[in-house]
């Protein structure tokens, strides 16, 4: 899935779409990835002289890959929006910085009416940097607000 397609299926735009480009999706398992560029905006703050990526957006970028999945299931409709609901077991191993390719991977660990879970990895260069399980919900009753 390219950005173009991404774009279509995410309601997020610039500064707050954090994925690049969906490599693999099935109903169980994605991945996705993110290059991530000294040009976006939270790295003039976050940390000046030593700039890491935000762990809130890594979590967030994990999201929207695990948004992959959940289109994959039988309840998405176009125009459908996936909101999170919870975060459990964040773990942040090592930063990511300016010029890292995050491999985010994700699998559905549960779902049931709209309501599930997907257990989600980001690495780099094979190297886990962060994790977490990540609750959400499908609400196609949103009157096609897609941006």
């Amino acid at each position: 899935m390219d950005i173009y397609e991404i774009l279509k299926l995410l309601p997020h735009r610039y500064p707050f779409l954090l994925i690049d480009r969906v490599l693999e999706a099935d109903e169980k398992r994605f991945r996705a990835l993110k290059n991530v560029s000294f040009n976006e905006p939270h790295f003039q703050g976050h940390f000046p002289g030593y700039p890491i990526m935000p762990g809130v957006l890594l979590i967030e970028a994990m999201a929207q890959g695990a948004v992959a999945v959940v289109t994959k299931q039988p309840e998405f409709k176009p125009g459908g929006l996936v909101f999170l609901v919870g975060v459990e077991e964040a773990r942040f191993k090592k930063p990511v910085v300016p010029g890292d390719t995050l491999i985010l991977e994700g699998e559905l660990l549960a779902y049931r009416r709209g309501l599930g879970k997907v257990k989600v990895e980001a690495r780099v260069e094979g190297e886990l940097r962060a994790e977490a399980t990540l609750s959400f919900v499908l609400r196609s009753d949103t009157g096609g607000a897609t941006s």
